[in-house]
């Protein structure tokens, strides 16, 4: 058995979800967006809204960007991504961020297709590893399996020392104390993701969904990333996050069970999925994928979520749409994926997904 490990911690004081991040930006102008407006011509406000996720990624993307165009500000509100889809889908926001893909379960894609005039433009921004944390005293490894993640979320392994857990951490001194599950409270596409996974790996009874499950009691619930994280400060607590929340120290990450290996969720694990993912795009603007997560590839970290951007294919505004286009094609250059992959942790897109995404954004008018 092939076993490494990662030591992580949750960064404390992240903001909460509804806090806006509005900075200057400005347009693309590298060799990756020459659909895009020329430098220093783009001036006005955008706002969009939605994952929480993508929070620092966004944020690392503004900053890239704003040299060139000073007169441009971009608001990214980390909102949730339930609360971004409807939010573009109602007109709130010009462009949208979401860790699960605009569909039709609840309306959410005919009411951005009336919203915009015809299909909306749904791209893939970044593959990110979904980090499961936890806080044991005496317990700074281990290895859990979809299955016992599956039980310990949905309340069945309520102890640390649990045959279940200890069976893939014979090393380990489990403690007889409880579990505290932590999910999120809010409509979260992470939370979507992670349900998703433990569904099709673990046996997950529940139907996956981005709002956590009423039916199961027990844990706890925050708002937004930030809300798990304060959650996370606890003794016997476990959670999930996005892995661009956690950072080096005393609290690990959970490895995860794949084929016969624990792989430690780094984004080069992560960015190997996509290579087992189908294509479940309902237009020729839409690039959705379904997520491999029963995979069984040495190597592949399957506890993901592919985070996506939402835009029209027209807007009424000119300049709307010259500054829409502009920023969601610096996202999508070599060099915006490279900011997110710094300052977020997450895995460039292939260049020949950013290519089909940058097609998609340039034709914006």
């Amino acid at each position: 058995m092939n076993t490494t490990s990662l030591r992580r911690a949750l960064v404390p004081g992240i903001t909460a979800a509804a806090l806006a991040l509005s900075i200057s930006a400005c347009g693309a102008a590298n060799e990756q967006n020459s659909g895009s407006e020329g430098e220093g011509t783009l001036s006005g406000t955008i706002k969009g809204g939605g994952s929480s996720a993508q929070e620092k990624a966004q944020a690392a993307w503004v900053a890239g960007i704003q040299d060139a165009n000073p007169d441009l500000s971009v608001v990214y509100e980390p909102v949730g991504s339930g609360s971004g889809r409807e939010g573009f889908a109602t007109g709130g926001y010009l462009f949208g961020g979401t860790d699960a893909a605009l569909n039709d379960d609840e309306g959410e894609l005919t009411k951005a297709k009336e919203q915009c005039g015809g299909d909306p433009i749904q791209v893939p921004a970044y593959v990110s590893p979904i980090a499961v944390v936890f806080n044991v005293e005496g317990v700074d490894e281990l290895n859990l399996d979809a299955k016992t993640l599956a039980g310990i979320f949905s309340g069945k392994i309520t102890k640390w020392n649990d045959p279940a857990i200890a069976a893939t951490n014979p090393d380990a001194e489990l403690p007889d104390s409880a579990i505290t599950p932590v999910h999120r409270a809010d409509d979260s596409g992470t939370q979507e993701n992670f349900t998703e996974y433990l569904a099709a790996a673990g046996g997950w009874a529940e139907e996956p969904d981005g709002e956590w499950p009423a039916s199961i009691e027990g844990g706890e619930g925050g708002d937004g990333t930030s809300g798990v994280v304060t959650a996370m400060q606890g003794a016997g607590y476990i959670g999930f996050v996005d892995a661009s929340a956690a950072t080096e120290n005393d609290l690990a990450t959970v490895k995860v069970k794949v084929g016969e290996d624990f792989v430690e969720p780094t984004p080069e694990a992560a960015a190997k999925i996509l290579a087992a993912s189908k294509s479940v795009g309902t237009s020729d603007s839409d690039m959705a994928v379904e997520v491999a997560r029963d995979t069984t590839e040495a190597g592949v970290y399957p506890v993901v979520l592919v985070t996506y951007l939402l835009a029209c294919p027209t807007y009424e505004n000119a300049e709307d749409a010259a500054n829409i286009k502009g920023y969601l094609e610096y996202i999508l250059s070599e060099e915006g994926q490279e900011a997110a992959a710094e300052e977020a942790g997450s895995a460039p897109l292939d260049r020949e997904t950013a290519d089909k995404a940058l097609e998609l954004v340039g034709a914006i008018k």
